[in-house]
């Protein structure tokens, strides 16, 4: 059983490595993998420690950060939801972190102050929708997913209205943060420590998010405490999104296209699919920013448009042979 868990992983620990690789070398200023590989070890010249240590390996880190939580966050909502059409951006956890972020950024605010409002814009927004879709013996998923549908169109119809209220200085940078961004994240550590600590947390409680996937009921039957496993996953999931926004901006399909692909070609087995979400987003990330910095260089495209370019016909292929 573990050879079986061990298998997978250790394949996208290997795609990871290499992504991490070419997103060290290539850029608008090409390296060797000696080149990279002296850096690592201490030496190598001023011009290429800075390149690597001080610009490419802190986006790095930072788009895998992103990717990953994004991808965790979307595999938990499938879970919750039962549906492998959710995810943070279709149930408005991800406007209402926008929203939050980009009031902060209005306000003046930066760093814990705006982390601060994304996490509570999107914890606002889940009660929203948790509340408005409760009706007569609590929510049912598709009500959940309708009401999610609706609240997220409403977050976006606010966030357009704040553009049209804003200064005309600060547009370019709230547009451009809005199309997902990864020029600005110099700081990866907070977002990948939240990665890797709520794998860390979420992997033992595998066996109740599998029974979980199966329905309430059956969940209920074998001893899952659901309505607060359900409230849970919630609260997990707008920690992960508020965490990625506030990194990177808004980035899409990849929290719906990972969790997919990955139980088409590795099952339903959450001990093995949030890790391998964790990695697969991270990499997947990870190899369109360094694309988004170097298909027009030295200008850059915003990383959301690469991953709406990728995750789009992906995503109709997978629904094409998973039909």
């Amino acid at each position: 059983m573990y050879r079986q868990l061990s298998l997978p992983l250790l394949l996208l620990v290997v795609l990871a490595l290499s992504a991490f690789s070419t997103a060290l070398m290539v850029g608008s200023a090409s390296l060797s993998i000696s080149d990279v590989w002296a850096v690592v070890r201490g030496d190598g010249d001023g011009l290429a420690r800075t390149m690597v240590m001080e610009l490419r390996l802190p986006r790095a880190l930072s788009a895998f950060a992103v990717g990953g939580l994004l991808a965790v966050a979307g595999a938990l909502m499938q879970v919750l939801l039962r549906n492998p059409l959710a995810d943070p951006y279709v149930l408005g956890l991800s406007g209402g972190a926008s929203i939050g972020a980009l009031g902060a950024m209005l306000a003046g605010f930066g760093g814990v102050l705006m982390s601060g409002s994304a996490f509570a814009g999107a914890l606002f927004s889940t009660f929203l929708v948790f509340g408005l879709a409760h009706g007569r013996g609590g929510w049912t998923p598709s009500r959940l997913l309708l009401t999610g549908v609706v609240v997220a169109a409403g977050w976006g119809a606010v966030i357009t209205l704040m553009l049209a209220m804003s200064p005309a200085e600060r547009l370019p940078g709230m547009l451009y943060w809005l199309m997902g961004d990864l020029s600005y994240a110099r700081t990866p550590w907070p977002p990948l420590i939240l990665l890797i600590t709520i794998c860390l947390v979420l992997v033992p409680l595998g066996r109740s998010l599998n029974v979980l996937a199966r329905g309430p009921q059956q969940a209920a039957a074998l001893g899952v405490d659901v309505r607060p496993l359900e409230w849970g996953i919630y609260v997990v999931a707008s920690i992960l999104t508020a965490a990625a926004v506030t990194t990177a901006g808004s980035i899409g399909f990849v929290g719906l296209v990972i969790p997919h692909m990955l139980r088409l070609l590795l099952g339903n087995d959450q001990r093995l699919i949030l890790p391998a979400c964790a990695l697969a987003g991270g990499t997947l990330l990870v190899l369109a920013d360094t694309l988004a910095r170097t298909i027009i260089a030295p200008e850059q495209l915003p990383v959301g448009v690469i991953t709406a370019l990728l995750g789009v016909p992906t995503f109709l292929f997978l629904l094409y042979r998973s039909r």
